[in-house]
Order: structure tokens, then sequence, then C-alpha cells
């Protein structure tokens, strides 16, 4: 019987090994290789012709008016087009809520907003009134100025800004903060989502 010496076993052994890393390796580089791009198989066809096209254009602002209101979400401008004429631009921000995160949370809580109003085309009248909120339920919320805060100046002249608040208490939920510019209709919305958690 031949004996085989411990030099012989170890060049087995570090030549098995080698074999190992060489088709790692090799399967690691064919992974590498391909392509990024899935296969032609892979993608969507295009849109049917019979749906109609999008006109929308990403990031350009909301026009609201009386036909057409604008439904955004909080924080986002809208160029308002007043029935009278001329036109203003407002953002809403909110609603900011007290006591987040506290053990027990009511069902009802405090919400303030913060309305800017800018780039008036001609004087605008500038009313509490003219805001209301709407609940998940549809339910309406009237709008109040803060306590304690400037009053709402009562008229946006072209070439200024105002910010104001307003307040009101209001359920957890989604809701809309909604602008009539005086008429009788919504001309522009905004989302939001009252927590206090």
């Amino acid at each position: 019987m031949r004996r085989i010496g411990a030099g012989a076993t170890l060049r087995r052994r570090s030549g098995a090994a080698a074999a190992v890393l060489v088709a790692a390796a090799i399967a690691l580089t064919g992974c590498a290789s391909a392509s990024p791009h899935p296969a032609a198989s892979d993608a969507y066809g295009s849109l049917p012709s019979w749906l109609p096209k999008d006109t929308s254009e990403p990031n350009s602002m909301l026009v609201g008016d009386v036909r057409h209101p604008a439904v955004t979400s909080e924080g986002d401008a809208v160029e308002v087009h007043l029935p009278g004429g001329g036109s203003v631009r407002v953002t809403v921000v909110g609603p900011e809520v007290p006591g987040e995160g506290l053990p027990v949370q009511p069902e009802d809580t405090t919400c303030t907003w913060t309305v800017t109003m800018s780039d008036a085309t001609a004087p605008v009248a500038v009313r509490a009134g003219d805001f209301d909120t709407l609940d998940h339920l549809g339910t309406v919320y009237r709008l109040a100025a803060v306590p304690g805060r400037p009053a709402i100046p009562r008229t946006l002249l072209p070439g200024r800004t105002i910010r104001f608040a307003l307040r009101a208490a209001m359920p957890t939920g989604e809701g809309l903060m909604r602008y009539s510019g005086g008429t009788d209709s919504v001309l522009a919305n905004w989302d939001f989502v009252v927590e206090n958690d």
C-alpha cells in the first residue's frame, strides 16, 4: 500500500479550494455583467389610444374658480380666480394641534391653520368667514381668528402679502379646508389630517 504524504494532501485541498473560489468568481462576474435593463418582454406596453391624454403639468400651481374648484394638499399654493375679476394666490398650512403624544387622546382637538394670501391682481376682501373646514363625515366647521394674534386685514392690496391664523375644534381624521372668496361656491380645497397621537 502506497502512503500519501502530508504535502500531497495539502496540495489537493488547496487545489479544491482554488477551484471553488474560481467557480464563485465566475458566478459573481456573470451576475455583475447582467444587463441592468429588463428584457423587452418584461416591459408594459403603451396606454390604449382611446384613453384621454394627460394634460397635467407636474409641479405646476393649480388654478381654482367657480366652475373648476382646485383640490390640493395643505401647503400647496392655489391661484384663485375670483368671479368678480382678478385673482389671488392662497396657501393653507396645517393644522397644528396641541397635546400630541398625550397618553389619552381626546376625540376633538383645537386645530390651527396658517393662511397666506399674496399676488392679488386687484384688491381682495379678506374675511375669516370665507374659509371653513369639512370633516370626513361631512360636518362643516366655521373658522375664527385666533385670539391674541393681530387682527385679520380686511383687504389684500396688489403687491402685498398677508398671513393670518384660523382656528376650529375638530375631531381627529381627514378633512378639507375650503375657500369661497366671498361667493356661495367653493373655489379651492386643501386636504389635511387631524392627528393628536
